[in-house]
């Protein structure tokens, strides 16, 4: 054995109790009453029993609440393969998603690049991109946008168009008219309404006669060429005394007080052709109760002639024709350099309806009260009955202007009596 005693034995063998100061047992003693104050249980207050009770009865109900993440639960059990599935669907249709817009956004793309090209596919002209010439079109002129028809009398010029040379492909470049409509087209013809004795239908048929006279005498082809304005003069009512014998007596021999351009526009063909097949027309016709019980009709029209040189116009290509549409003779435009010439024509006609039981008239035609007219850009005192435009590369013909410089495309100026003024120059042409 071993005579090794245990560390802290006395002699006898036994452990001496070692001394503990009495403020340590008094420190041990507050902390032991303190852990065991703390650790006993406590009874919950009344609103954590309730939240309690109302999740233990989710739970015996298989509700899941919803998640930040995983969304709502649908009334699906709660377990972790649930979740799973939902996760996967919400997956699913995201994709669905992103694959709804790729198939949208090729075609779109797509668009955005052919217009960003040619910015000409969106219908009108949103970018002002479009070109001031548009030699494809039928009227050879512009592509700004048309005038609306003219309702009432104008009150000023027209504005200066930008300065340009007109030429065959456009033969009304620097002009006004560029924006007019063209030919027949622009004579519209009011709505008819009842007129003292007579009907809508009789003033609706007096307007379109009313039309047929001022197409008759200024866009037909015929007439153009110098022909005899049948169409016309078959409007006027023969009854009205005098006025077909005296415009049978311009016709037969034009002098300078029987000028049938009083009332019909005529071009000689062995001096000029029309450039193009278009007359560019603006103006109004309206209509009212006359005096002598009658439909008083009142037109104010202007037209726009382009010309080319005769000599010259056998050297450009194309093929010569008519078109009843546009009320011209057709000249062929391409690559010829002729020079181009403008011939503006105004004219103010006044007619009347008159009641066949009460005068002597023919039912249905009509008689002329009042025409006046303006001549612009044609010879001065030539009176062979045609109209001779002049040409900025041609010596000019007829007497030296004498009278006023004035602006035929203003149709704001009263031209009542215009045949007493003295042959002026235009502004322009």
């Amino acid at each position: 054995m071993s005579d090794k005693q245990p560390e802290g034995a006395g002699e006898s063998g036994e452990f001496e109790q070692p001394s503990v100061p009495d403020d340590v047992w008094e420190r041990f003693a507050r902390d032991t009453e303190r852990d065991i104050r703390s650790s006993a249980p406590k009874e919950p207050s009344a609103r954590a029993r309730m939240v309690t009770e109302r999740l233990r009865q989710k739970d015996a109900k298989g509700a899941q609440p919803e998640g930040w993440r995983t969304g709502p639960a649908m009334g699906v059990p709660p377990g972790r393969a649930k979740s799973r599935a939902w996760g996967r669907e919400m997956d699913g249709r995201a994709a669905r998603r992103r694959r709804l817009w790729a198939i949208l956004g090729v075609p779109v793309a797509v668009a955005v690049a052919l217009v960003a090209v040619k910015p000409s596919l969106l219908p009108g002209d949103p970018f002002g991109t479009s070109s001031d010439a548009s030699s494809g079109s039928p009227s050879g002129g512009a592509s700004a946008a048309a005038l609306p028809a003219e309702t009432a009398p104008p009150t000023a010029a027209p504005s200066s168009a930008a300065p340009d040379t007109p030429t065959l492909d456009r033969p009304f470049a620097g002009s006004p008219a560029e924006r007019w409509a063209d030919g027949a087209a622009a004579i519209v013809v009011p709505k008819a309404t009842p007129v003292g004795t007579f009907t809508s239908a009789q003033v609706a048929a007096a307007l379109k006669r009313a039309k047929t006279l001022l197409v008759g005498a200024n866009l037909a082809p015929g007439t153009l060429r110098g022909e005899r304005p049948e169409s016309a003069l078959a409007v006027l009512d023969p009854k009205q005394p005098r006025m077909l014998d005296d415009v049978n007596s311009w016709l037969r021999a034009p002098g300078k007080k029987h000028d049938p351009l009083m009332l019909f526009s005529r071009f000689d063909p062995a001096e000029v052709r029309p450039a193009g097949d278009v007359v560019k027309v603006r103006g109004r016709m309206t209509f009212k109760a006359g005096a002598h019980a009658s439909v008083a009709i009142h037109m104010d029209y202007t037209f726009v002639y382009p010309l080319i040189q005769a000599d010259r116009a056998s050297k450009a290509p194309g093929t010569t024709g008519t078109t009843e549409t546009s009320g011209a003779p057709a000249e062929g435009s391409g690559g010829g350099s002729t020079e181009v010439a403008r011939t503006i024509v105004r004219r103010v006609l006044d007619l009347e309806l008159l009641d066949p039981r009460k005068y002597q008239a023919t039912p249905g035609k009509l008689a002329i009260t009042r025409y006046d007219q303006n001549l612009g850009n044609t010879a001065c005192d030539v009176y062979d009955g045609f109209l001779h435009p002049q040409f900025d590369s041609a010596a000019p013909t007829g007497a030296p202007p004498t009278g006023p410089t004035t602006d035929p495309y203003d149709r704001s100026r009263d031209i009542e009596h215009s045949g007493k003024e003295a042959c002026g120059t235009l502004s322009r042409t």
